[in-house]
């Protein structure tokens, strides 16, 4: 009699363990469209505490920290983007060490090397190229991992023009990336990433003056997600705003 007890622990365990998992997801989600980042924050500190971490676990935490890093920096909150740029590339190097999808550790290494310039440019010069080269073999590793191409479109996106780098160009890689993403619709579900990237597209047509585009993405991200603050409240009406005085 005591057998079935302990599958049904086992059984109640896994299905906890899988319903905490969705919820983070679920949380940082809700976090971004509605632009609460010390939610974002206390969800990371809450991840990093669970003591009994998968590679999986550490990628998505990963992730969020990806995310918080990047809004520290756009916030200019270096001190703290460095504290969790810090904790994050750990986790690369435990990663690397198990060789667990080394086509999504070296699409994070991209973008960490990126963050490392934005907190001290003169970097640039030193590990710019590092960032270029993780991205290249990202996209090289797997030809399906969406953050590959994000991440060299990022790269292209901030290299300043004199060294090859180009907007329009980031572009290409940008749509890749969302068409790489909306291949598995399921994964779209609670996926702040995607909603990121539309909103990238977004901009980049903006600053490109291509207005329409940009308006159509920002429809896009709204009709994905109605309740998304910042393309609600501040993206798009600066956008129509912009529109109507050209004409």
């Amino acid at each position: 009699m005591e057998r079935p007890k302990y599958i049904l622990i086992v059984l109640l365990f896994i299905f906890t363990f899988q319903a905490a998992q969705a919820n983070y997801s679920r949380d940082i989600y809700y976090a971004y469209i509605n632009g609460d980042m010390n939610k974002w924050k206390s969800i990371i500190d809450s991840m990093e505490q669970n003591q009994e971490k998968t590679h999986e676990n550490l990628i998505e935490l990963t992730n969020y920290q990806y995310g918080y890093i990047g809004w520290c920096l756009g916030n200019n909150k270096k001190n703290e983007a460095e504290k969790y740029l810090n904790k994050a590339e750990e986790n690369i190097r435990i990663l690397e060490y198990a060789n667990y999808k080394l086509s999504l550790l070296n699409s994070y290494k991209s973008a960490f090397y990126g963050f490392r310039i934005g907190l001290n440019i003169y970097k640039a010069a030193f590990i710019g190229f590092k960032s270029v080269e993780c991205a290249k073999l990202a996209m090289k590793q797997d030809e399906k991992n969406p953050f590959g191409f994000l991440q060299f479109g990022n790269c292209q996106y901030y290299m300043p023009v004199l060294f090859g780098g180009s907007k329009s160009k980031a572009l290409l890689y940008f749509i890749k990336a969302e068409q790489l993403m909306e291949f598995n619709d399921k994964q779209l579900k609670y996926n702040w990433n995607y909603l990121s990237l539309l909103t990238v597209i977004g901009q980049s047509y903006s600053i490109l003056n291509n207005c329409n585009l940009a308006k159509a993405y920002y429809e896009k991200a709204l009709k994905a997600e109605p309740r998304f603050l910042w393309v609600k409240n501040e993206l798009y009406p600066e956008l129509i705003r912009k529109m109507n005085e050209k004409r």
